[in-house]
């Protein structure tokens, strides 16, 4: 699951080998992560490996 700002806004999907670094790339390039974000920076991204992906802006 892929949250912004802790609203539920997507799902992407990973590999399951992946690290938190790469888990978080690929999270904010994701489409719609880039739509909600509306061109800020991320000011923390938090993952919980496994289940979810929240990025605040």
């Amino acid at each position: 699951m892929l949250q912004v700002n802790g609203k539920l806004r997507g799902s992407i999907k990973i590999p399951s080998g992946a690290v938190k670094e790469q888990v978080e790339q690929l999270a904010l390039a994701a489409e719609v992560a880039q739509k909600y974000m509306e061109g800020r920076p991320a000011k923390k991204v938090i993952v919980v490996p496994g289940r979810l992906v929240n990025i605040v802006v």
